[in-house]
């Protein structure tokens, strides 16, 4: 049978096309995800400024958690931490005095702007850590001295205005440093300046050793000591992690991000696979009777079948493979775009995606194969030829109950989505919610085609001899417009549920920000504190509140925190409090978002011990229970707390001055940007863009399963439409009849997957903002419909057009 089934790909190749084009994009999609999730893994960043540095020592860069599993066993989990993690400067003392150690140098890192670029500031003796050289010039001795690096096109000599966390000062240049690294700019300035503008006295954000000797039982000794804090020892590729923080966050989002985008379309694909390997089979349906009516056995049809399954699965595999390592490095170029990934994180490249996508890929094809052929190797010769002139009239019990079970399996989901208040959690929920509502469709899409047939009859005959063939195709025709309606409610139901589950988040933090905005003008962003204080002087202003955006870990979990001065609070924000008191907003007092509050089990008056940006713990009282969490974050904590603790200081501030203008405050403010809308004070979602991209993926590869089936349906009517031709009807008419089918087809579709979407959209408002309302834009809407309904016509005009242009004679004698 493997040689009937090598047989008939070579003369059947345009009924395999369609199953050949599902199962290359399911495993470029594949492949690319599984390069992302690899990168994720093991993906190094290489050490630039470290790189002339045996060993770097740093904070704990992980908030980490011991979970105690038995009374002999236990197991430590560890997330990374959102800012640097800095180390007291006696620390270097202790390294220096090791043996073998023969030098050790410390450095700052803190952020400048010059012009609105920008900077990494550093103290010159961390030069050496490259180390760094100069061009021309000298290094700098005073506090008004910088040197920069090479390409920053200054000469020494040069006066260089720049914004410090400090306040804004003017430098002057006295040396350019031979180097140049790339996707960052330096300043150097004298190591007294640059540990005045950190901020964090007696402390270092790194600790470079020379030469390279095994430190960690010194550092095990520091962190045992009173008072100690981690650290940890960095060589290899390990500096380069310590070097680029955002490359760790980039490798935990990596992770998350590809094993999500790789399960759903894994998903994604079997159901598109399975129902283009199901129409394959329905138009085989006689060849197939045939093959049984001569004596083939079950088994020997299952093979052949299996065989021509394997066989394209293993050819789409290949080039598909192929075609995802190509999709892989796209990817990583927009999430570099994007800001989402740092350029230096190379992205791993090995056989494992490539063989995890054959495998994908050869198993759901020969699975689609086994699943569609199911039923017509199993019944007796007779009744398949029988079935063939006659298709039968109920669906099978083993499909019904199936599409029962999924039916409920996505109550049961949209039940568990409606109760999840993390986009963390809602977002894999929301997937998958939408994908088992539509495969329960897909499962009892021949009940549902039977029904729009018999309503919409009526209806199509008002359109005289193409209505009435129309009508008769549909009714006699339902599990063709089944496997049309499924891959068509599934490009509307994950495009609707990808596209507006971002909106409806956007918008709900959005309006939350826009009514607790209270203050007329929002100043910034890197907004010096100094600043501020000058505003608070300024006469007709009323209050000034200084924000400060970061994140912590309660336990390993992360949270959004805000940092606000407390003092006219009232007068800039309004969190909408439900319980307690915001005045007096101090160091040691939190306030906490009602969703965080209820996850968390605190109220007013509790503490809440929690992991600030750099790994420091903190012990604090909760004041406060506001509801406006998604426009301010879960957290709001002391301006003063937050700004020790974070990289960089630089915010916003709302200025509540209703006798000044937005021209009065900018004079006041110098080369700060200052805004009079409300909204301005939002932050946004995280990764909204990456998310859009990362899912678009699953849109195009839904979209060109549309284009699929539809083509394959289309092209093999062709027997059909040259005889409808010789009985005299003729191409305008064949052409409008496929036309209001497809357009049948497409409002069930179109009816279908939006009350999907639908569902599970109010399910995951519900959840994340409380309203069972989500927003839907309605011009993103008919975007979505309005591109449905251009690919089902256009997948069915063309192949129609090239179908009709045969002679019917010609069609009607040719192999089938």
């Amino acid at each position: 049978m493997i040689s009937l089934a090598m047989r008939t790909i070579r003369h059947r190749g345009a009924a395999f096309a369609g199953a050949f084009v599902a199962l290359l994009c399911a495993a470029a999609l594949v492949c690319a995800c599984g390069m992302l999730l690899e990168t994720g893994l093991r993906g190094s960043v290489a050490p630039e400024r470290y790189a002339g540095t045996p060993v770097v020592v740093t904070g704990d860069r992980f908030a980490r958690e011991t979970i105690r599993k038995s009374a002999e066993k236990t197991k430590t989990k560890a997330k990374p931490l959102a800012e640097r993690a800095w180390v007291p400067v006696s620390l270097a003392e202790r390294l220096r005095r090791l043996p073998g150690v023969s030098r050790v140098v410390t450095e700052v890192t803190f952020p400048l702007y010059v012009a609105g670029r920008p900077f990494e500031g550093h103290g010159w003796e961390s030069a050496a850590l490259t180390p760094f050289t100069l061009s021309a010039g000298r290094a700098p001795r005073t506090d008004g001295e910088v040197a920069v690096e090479a390409g920053a096109g200054l000469r020494p000599g040069a006066r260089v205005p720049v914004r410090t966390p400090a306040g804004d000062r003017t430098y002057l240049v006295t040396g350019v440093t031979a180097q140049d690294l790339p996707g960052r700019e330096t300043l150097f300035l004298s190591p007294a300046e640059a540990r005045r503008l950190t901020g964090r006295p007696g402390m270092v954000s790194a600790v470079g050793v020379f030469p390279a000797v095994d430190v960690s039982a010194a550092l095990r000794e520091a962190a045992a000591a009173p008072g100690g804090v981690p650290a940890l020892a960095a060589t290899g590729d390990e500096r380069g992690a310590v070097e680029f923080p955002d490359a760790e966050q980039a490798r935990v989002r990596l992770i998350s991000l590809g094993g999500a985008l790789g399960g759903t379309s894994l998903l994604v694909a079997i159901l598109v696979v399975v129902g283009t390997s199901a129409l394959s089979v329905q138009q085989r349906q006689r060849e197939i009777a045939l093959l049984r009516a001569v004596a083939a056995t079950p088994r020997q049809v299952r093979k052949m079948l299996g065989g021509e399954a394997l066989l394209v699965g293993a050819v789409a595999g290949l080039i598909g493979a192929a075609v995802g390592i190509g999709l892989g490095f796209w990817l990583r170029s927009r999430f570099v775009a994007l800001g989402a990934m740092p350029p230096n994180l190379r992205l791993v490249v090995s056989p494992f995606p490539v063989f995890a996508a054959l495998a994908a890929t050869v198993a759901a094809a020969w699975a689609a194969s086994r699943l569609s052929a199911r039923r017509a190797v199993r019944i007796r010769p007779v009744e398949a030829l029988g079935e063939v002139a006659l298709p039968a009239a109920l669906l099978p019990t083993g499909r019904l109950v199936a599409g029962l079970l999924c039916a409920g399996g996505g109550l049961a989901l949209t039940l568990v989505l409606s109760s999840l208040s993390t986009e963390a959690a809602a977002s894999p929920v929301t997937m998958l919610t939408a994908l088992v509502w539509t495969v329960a469709v897909a499962l009892l899409g021949p009940l549902v085609a039977r029904v729009a047939a018999t309503l919409l009859g009526a209806p199509l005959r008002a359109f005289r001899a193409s209505g009435h063939l129309a009508a008769a195709n549909l009714r006699a025709g339902a599990p063709r417009l089944a496997s049309i309606i499924a891959p068509l409610s599934l490009m509307v139901a994950m495009t609707c549920t990808i596209l507006f589950t971002q909106t409806t988040v956007e918008d709900a933090a959005r309006r939350e920000a826009a009514a607790g905005t209270v203050a007329g003008h929002v100043l910034g962003p890197h907004l010096p504190s100094g600043a501020a204080a000058a505003l608070r002087g300024l006469p007709g202003v009323e209050a000034v509140t200084e924000v400060l955006h970061t994140s912590v870990r309660v336990g390993l979990e992360k949270y959004g925190a805000q940092g606000v001065t407390g003092e006219g609070l009232g007068r800039t924000l309004d969190l909408g409090v439900v319980a307690g008191r915001l005045d007096g907003l101090g160091e040691d007092a939190v306030a906490v978002s009602r969703t965080a509050a209820e996850r968390l089990g605190v109220r007013v008056g509790g503490r809440l011990r929690l992991t600030l940006g750099d790994g420091t713990p903190a012990d604090l009282r909760v004041t406060a229970v506001y509801r406006r969490g998604l426009g301010f974050g879960d957290l709001t904590l002391s301006h003063a707390l937050v700004a020790r603790h974070v990289d960089d200081p630089l915010g916003t501030a709302l200025v509540s001055a209703p006798s000044l203008t937005r021209a009065d405050l900018a004079r006041a403010v110098p080369g700060t940007g200052v805004a009079e809308t409300a909204g301005a004070a939002w932050a946004g979602p995280a990764n909204a863009e990456v998310n859009y991209v990362a899912m678009g993926l699953i849109i195009a590869f839904t979209a060109i399963a549309v284009v699929n089936t539809l083509a394959m349906s289309t092209s093999a009517r062709s027997r059909e439409l040259a005889l409808l031709r010789l009985v005299g009807t003729t191409r305008r008419q064949a052409r409008r009849m496929l036309g209001l089918e497809t357009l049948v087809a497409l409002a069930v579709a179109v009816a279908l997957g939006t009350g999907i979407a639908l569902v599970t959209l109010t399910a995951f408002s519900t959840g994340m903002t409380g309203s069972a309302a989500p927003y839907v834009p309605p011009l993103g809407y008919l975007a979505v419909v309005g591109a449905a309904a251009l690919l089902a016509l256009a997948a069915t005009a063309l192949p129609a057009r090239v179908v009709l242009a045969r002679h019917p004679a010609e069609a009607v004698g040719a192999r089938e």
